[in-house]
C-alpha cells in the first residue's frame, strides 16, 4: 500500500470512529450526567471518553468492535465513577443545599431547544431533579447501577459487563439503590398537564404575595430547597421544611425580588417548570415536585447559582453541539 493509500485509508477510519462517537454521544451525556448532575464534569467525561475510544482506534485500526454502543458506554460510566470523587470533595465544601445544574429542554408552547446542551436523549430518559436530589445518598455504584438499569433498562448481565462485576453483585446493588429510592421518594410521574398549572398558580401566588393561595397549595410537610452555591445572598444555607415555614421565606422573597421578572415555563429535567430571566439574565429555575395522592406541592427546588444557570437562554434558541468531541469544560461550579 503506497504513502498516499494509507494516509487515506488512516483518515477515512478517524472519519468513521468519529462519527460512531458522535452518533451515541447523546446517549453516553444523558447517561453521565444522571451519574454526576453536572454539565461540566459530564462533559469532561465524554472528552476523557472520546480521547480512549479515539487512542483504541488508532492503535488498533483493523480490529472491529463487535459492539460499539455498549463499548462507548463502558468507557463513560467508568471515566464517570473515577470522577465521583473529585466531584464528592467539591460537594463537602459546597455552601448551602446542593441541588443538580438544571438542564432546560423545551416548554410547552415551545418547540425548539432552549439551552445548551438541550440533549434529546433527556426527552425520553428524564430523571427528575426531585429523584437526582435522592441518588446523590446512593454509593457510586448503586447509583450507576440504578441508571443503568431503572432508567435506561440494562440487564444485569451487561451492567455486570460493564462495571466488571458478576451478576449477583449488581442484583444486589440494584435491590439496595431501588429499596433506599423507594423509602426516600417512591417513583411517581405527576400527569405534565397538572403540574404545569400547578407551577403557573405557584409563581402567581409567590410573587404576588399570596400567602392564602399558598397555603392551599403546599403539602403540609412541603421541602424548600434553594440552591444559591454560596453566591445568592438570599439563598438559605439549608433545607425549609414545612407549610409555614416555607410560606414566610416565599413572602420574605416576594418583597425582594427585581421587578422586572420574565417568567417562561420550560421543562427542566423532562418536568414542567419556571425558568426566571431579569433582564435577558436568568435569576432562577423553579421546580415544583406534586404528592402522588394529590395536586399539593411537596418539594421546591430553586436553583439561583448564577454558575448553574450559565447555559439558560432566554432569546433565540441553542441548538446542541453536533461537535465530535465533547466540548470544552467551563468553568462553572459543580
Amino acid at each position: 500500500m503506497s504513502d498516499s493509500q494509507a494516509g487515506d485509508h488512516t483518515a477515512s477510519s478517524v472519519e468513521a470512529s468519529t462519527e460512531v462517537f458522535v452518533g451515541y454521544r447523546e446517549l453516553l451525556f444523558s447517561i453521565v450526567y444522571n451519574l454526576l448532575g453536572t454539565v461540566a464534569d459530564t462533559d469532561d467525561v465524554l472528552q476523557e471518553t472520546w480521547l480512549s475510544w479515539s487512542a483504541k482506534k488508532s492503535r488498533s485500526p483493523h480490529e472491529e468492535i463487535e459492539n460499539p454502543r455498549a463499548y462507548l458506554v463502558r468507557i463513560a460510566v467508568n471515566h464517570a465513577l473515577a470522577r465521583k470523587a473529585a466531584v464528592k470533595r467539591r460537594r463537602e465544601t459546597y455552601v448551602g443545599p446542593w441541588l443538580p445544574e438544571p438542564l432546560v429542554t423545551r416548554g410547552a408552547a415551545e418547540e425548539e431547544p432552549v439551552a445548551e446542551p438541550a440533549h434529546r436523549a433527556l426527552q425520553s430518559e428524564s430523571v427528575s431533579m426531585a429523584l437526582m436530589v435522592v441518588l446523590e445518598t446512593l454509593s457510586p455504584l448503586e447509583r450507576a447501577v440504578f441508571v443503568l438499569h431503572d432508567v435506561f433498562g440494562y440487564a444485569h448481565a451487561e451492567i455486570a459487563g460493564i462495571l466488571d462485576r458478576n451478576p449477583s453483585s449488581v442484583r444486589q446493588l440494584a435491590h439496595r439503590a431501588r429499596a433506599h429510592v423507594q423509602a426516600r421518594r417512591p417513583r411517581y410521574q405527576a400527569d405534565p398537564h397538572v403540574q404545569q398549572r400547578v407551577t403557573e398558580r405557584f409563581i402567581d401566588a409567590a410573587l404576588g404575595g399570596d400567602l392564602g393561595l399558598l397555603m392551599e397549595m403546599l403539602a403540609p410537610d412541603v421541602t424548600m430547597w434553594t440552591d444559591g452555591g454560596g453566591k445568592v445572598r438570599t439563598a438559605g444555607l439549608r433545607p425549609v421544611i414545612g407549610r409555614e415555614k416555607v410560606c414566610r421565606l416565599l413572602a420574605g422573597y416576594a418583597g425582594r425580588t427585581p421587578k422586572d421578572l420574565d417568567i417562561h415555563y420550560r421543562h427542566v429535567n423532562g418536568d414542567p417548570s419556571a425558568v426566571v430571566f431579569s433582564e435577558d439574565s436568568p435569576y432562577a429555575v423553579l421546580v415544583m415536585d406534586l404528592s402522588p395522592d394529590s395536586d399539593q406541592v411537596r418539594g421546591i427546588y430553586a436553583v439561583v447559582n448564577p454558575d448553574k444557570l450559565a447555559r439558560v437562554r432566554s432569546g433565540e434558541p441553542s441548538e446542541p453541539s453536533e461537535s465530535s468531541e465533547p466540548s470544552e469544560p467551563s468553568e462553572n461550579e459543580v
